[in-house]
C-alpha cells in the first residue's frame, strides 16, 4: 500500500510540476513575442499591414535582428543607397540573418513605373512569404504598397488609404504617380 501512495504521489508531482513548466514556456514565448512586437513598433513610421507584411522607414542593425526575430524572410529596401540612415552593407547584414534582400533604390523626386513593375513583381513572387518592405521613412513603401493592395490583393480602397494615411499624405508628385498606375 505505500508503495502505491508514492507512486500516486510521484505522478501527481510530475503532473504538477508539467503543468508549471508548460505555463511558464508558454507565458515565455509570449512574453517573447510580445517582446519582438515591441521592438518592431519602435522602427520609424512602423506598420504591420498583415500577418505576412509589414512596412517600415529605415530599420537600424539591431532592428533588423528582431525582424528576422519575427519569422520575416525577404526585406524589401525601396530607399536610395545615399538616404538618411542607410546601412552601407545592408544587403549582407539581412542575408546574415537568414532573410532574402530585395533593393529596389527609388528616387524620391521621381518614382518610376518601372520601379513601381519591380515592386509589384517581387511582391507577387513572394506572395505566400511573410516580407518586411522599407525605404528611410516608409512614405515611398506606403504609396507603393496601397498600390499593390489595390491592384493586386483587391484590397478595399477605404482600408487601404487610411493604411496609407497612417504614414502621411501624398504630395503632388506622389499622388499623381498614383492615380496615374490607377487609371
Amino acid at each position: 500500500m505505500d508503495n502505491r501512495w508514492l507512486q500516486l504521489l510521484g505522478g501527481i508531482a510530475f503532473l504538477i510540476l508539467y503543468l508549471f513548466f508548460s505555463a511558464k514556456t508558454e507565458m515565455g514565448t509570449k512574453l517573447f513575442m510580445n517582446q519582438n512586437s515591441d521592438r518592431l513598433a519602435e522602427i520609424i513610421n512602423f506598420l504591420q499591414i498583415s500577418d505576412k507584411l509589414a512596412t517600415a522607414g529605415q530599420p537600424t542593425i539591431k532592428q533588423f535582428r528582431s525582424i528576422a526575430d519575427a519569422g520575416y524572410e525577404t526585406v524589401i529596401n525601396l530607399a536610395l543607397p545615399t538616404s538618411d540612415g542607410a546601412i552601407a552593407n545592408e544587403a549582407q547584414l539581412v542575408q546574415s540573418f537568414g532573410m532574402e534582400y530585395i533593393a529596389i533604390p527609388v528616387n524620391w523626386e521621381s518614382p518610376t513605373m518601372a520601379d513601381l513593375d519591380g515592386f509589384l513583381q517581387a511582391m507577387e513572387q513572394r506572395q505566400r512569404q511573410k516580407i518586411f518592405v522599407h525605404c528611410a521613412k516608409n512614405m515611398r513603401v506606403s504609396a507603393f504598397v496601397y498600390l499593390y493592395r489595390r491592384l493586386h490583393l483587391n484590397c478595399d480602397r477605404e482600408q487601404a488609404i487610411a493604411d496609407l494615411h497612417k504614414i502621411w499624405q501624398p504630395n503632388e508628385t506622389w499622388q499623381k504617380f498614383i492615380d496615374a498606375k490607377l487609371t
